[in-house]
């Protein structure tokens, strides 16, 4: 799901849209206001077809959405390191009360995380802007075709620049990633190349992912077969690297239940090939208990969708990060697919300090019984 806590945040910023006069409630419903009712935004529902390249792009009639890319790589040295690049956007006003566009006018927050990881280094940065709906220009934005999502100097797009019938196949198979930040270690980033050994993914019902037992979701794909090749500079010192990435792709209106106060979420790339997406929502779900949905997927691309009953999670242990009681180690079952995992985080240091703060790092998997390395991934926390 790679669902991120992006409401509170962009609320708090709404002055930068000129909406200072519309003050958000000091109790969002569910995590960071993403259980709030759609109210007049479109909303996610089952039944709607994914359309792309078109879906590449932003959908701003829906109040949420993301562009977010995990990759677990290594450098020349052969060590591990991990980064994230996200994109978010948030619709400050339905479509029928937009303004009309000026240069002073803007109904569209967005806000960027990136982040280098390597040993017990950890490095994060955040950017905000805004923009208007109708615009395809500006400090921050998407364009389907060739695909384009930047904020400031950050940016994803299209390795080669394509047109025609050509373009609606090839504008998301080979991307382009480059983001810098400076700071007081001598500066991170990286230039990256990023190409697609398998096809997208649509998760839940034909892209609809249901995140509750009510029936809220999100429209939801993923692109969990990217090869990436390039350099990353962490601490000034810049090193050439190679990989696997994993991108997810959101969006919606009222992604969870007012109920649910946080979410763990699991990207796997296993070593037989086949890949995992499996997230537990806390909350939210028969009962009252907790909502677990995910995705398995074969070497070919295939996917299977796992309803909540398919998929078990067992706490194992904790790390203190960041003044708090960070889950590090976890059991991962899917009797379905034959697999019983331990999944860990190596380096508990991975806190996000960003407006809203969560956990996001690198795991390895291993098999539960004889501790076999089994493949890496991400993991996701929030609400802790």
């Amino acid at each position: 799901m790679k669902p991120i806590a992006i409401l509170t945040t962009l609320l708090t910023t709404a002055w930068l849209a000129g909406c200072a006069d519309e003050s958000p409630t000091s109790e969002a419903a569910g995590f960071a206001g993403l259980g709030e009712a759609a109210g007049d935004f479109a909303q996610a529902r089952p039944g709607t077809s994914l359309r792309f390249p078109q879906d590449h792009a932003a959908h701003p009639d829906y109040r949420i959405e993301w562009w977010y890319l995990t990759a677990n790589l290594e450098d020349e040295r052969s060590e591990p390191l991990g980064l994230q690049w996200t994109l978010f956007r948030q619709a400050m006003t339905p479509p029928d009360e937009r303004p009309e566009p000026t240069p002073w006018a803007a109904d569209q927050l967005w806000m960027a995380h990136m982040a280098v990881s390597q040993g017990d280094t950890h490095r994060v940065a955040e950017r905000f802007a805004r923009s208007h709906s109708a615009s395809e220009e500006g400090q921050a934005g998407t364009v389907a075709e060739p695909f384009r999502a930047w904020i400031d100097h950050w940016q994803l797009a299209s390795h080669v620049e394509t047109s025609g019938e050509a373009s609606k196949t090839d504008t998301f198979a080979e991307l382009s990633l480059s983001a810098h930040q400076d700071d007081e270690h001598g500066g991170f980033g990286y230039d990256l190349t990023l190409t697609a050994e398998g096809p997208l993914v649509l998760h839940g019902e034909a892209g609809f992912s249901q995140k509750a037992a009510d029936g809220q979701g999100s429209f939801y794909y993923s692109q969990p077969f990217w090869r990436i090749e390039g350099e990353v500079t962490l601490d000034g010192e810049t090193r050439m690297v190679s990989g696997r990435g994993w991108l997810d792709r959101e969006w919606s209106s009222q992604l969870l239940d007012e109920r649910q106060q946080g979410w763990d979420w699991f990207s796997l790339h296993l070593e037989s090939g086949h890949k995992l997406m499996a997230f537990q929502l806390r909350g939210g779900g028969e009962d009252g208990g907790d909502y677990r949905s995910g995705t398995w997927v074969t070497p070919e691309g295939e996917p299977t969708a796992l309803a909540p009953d398919a998929i078990g999670m067992t706490l194992l242990d904790t790390r203190r990060v960041s003044g708090r009681e960070i889950p590090t180690r976890w059991r991962l079952e899917v009797p379905g697919a034959g697999f019983d995992l331990i999944v860990e985080a190596p380096h508990a240091e991975r806190w996000m300090d960003t407006s809203v703060p969560y956990w996001e790092g690198e795991v390895v998997a291993r098999d539960a019984d004889s501790g076999e390395d089994k493949g890496i991934g991400y993991l996701e926390m929030t609400g802790y």
